[in-house]
């Protein structure tokens, strides 16, 4: 069961009168104080039995010209990349280098090539884009090998679903009214998601807008991973009796037949 749906009745309604209904739900001192309004379908992804993935409609208004980028990112966390080397015939894990704050999901979307809304040093400055996603090693390495260690990090979330390939597309219904489509995999996760949203023109930011997106599991699998971390030595006591008792259990059939 997915706790979070993926559409809703009201997404059938034509794009413009949506992007309407948008501007009437952004919150009030947004709209009046800055140049960028944004807002989420929804705020909450419930993680449960069968899980297959969500997708989430973010909208906006923009106060005058320039174009729109997105990012989101979960919670960092600590990774470690290993490399393979090849001794007598058989491949085994010879290097490893840990990074202390890797994002576990990274998503970035905008109105036009990154390359020609910002230059590099701004986009650097703020992680936009998978290739400036500000990594801090655990270990002091030459700059050649921690930028190996950086590209395996990435191909690796890659070809989990974690971070995109390229960047998603933001797309504008007018000159003011804007609208991308974030979609989290099965695997996402959990944790409060940062959603931030650039305006900029002329190669400058010229305002910004967060929103927190949260992604946690629900249901069966919620109590259960709350029991672990809160009762952890009587989770393991349990764990270890169900192990044996399923050993026992195998055992006594396989002996009957």
């Amino acid at each position: 069961m997915i706790a979070a749906s993926r559409t809703s009745s009201w997404f059938h309604i034509p794009v413009v009168m949506l992007a309407l209904v948008a501007m009437l739900q952004i919150p009030a001192d947004a709209a009046r104080n800055d140049a960028l309004a944004i807002d989420l379908s929804e705020d909450l992804i419930g993680i449960s039995t069968g899980f297959t993935g969500a997708s989430v409609l973010l909208f906006g208004a923009t106060e005058g010209e320039g174009g729109v980028i997105v990012l989101v990112r979960s919670p960092n966390s600590r990774v470690v990349v290993r490399r393979k080397s090849r001794v007598a015939g058989i491949w085994v894990n010879s290097d490893e280098l840990t990074f202390d704050d890797a994002p576990g999901f990274y998503h970035a979307a905008a109105s036009a090539p990154l390359e020609e809304l910002l230059p590099e040093d701004l986009r650097r400055t703020n992680q936009i884009g998978v290739d400036h996603i500000g990594f801090k090693p655990h270990a002091f390495l030459s700059a050649d090998e921690e930028k190996a260690f950086r590209a395996a990090l990435v191909r690796n979330k890659q070809r989990s679903g974690l971070y995109s390939t390229q960047n998603g597309r933001v797309t504008f219904q007018g000159s003011r009214l804007f609208r991308t489509r974030l979609e989290l995999p099965a695997n996402v996760p959990t944790g409060k998601y940062a959603v931030e949203v650039f305006l900029v023109n002329n190669g400058q930011i010229v305002d910004r807008s967060t929103r927190e997106l949260s992604v946690r599991k629900v249901g069966l699998e919620a109590k259960v991973t709350e029991f672990a971390f809160e009762q952890a030595p009587l989770y393991g006591i349990i764990a270890v009796l169900i192990a044996l008792i399923a050993g026992w259990f195998a055992g006594f059939v396989f002996r009957k037949v």
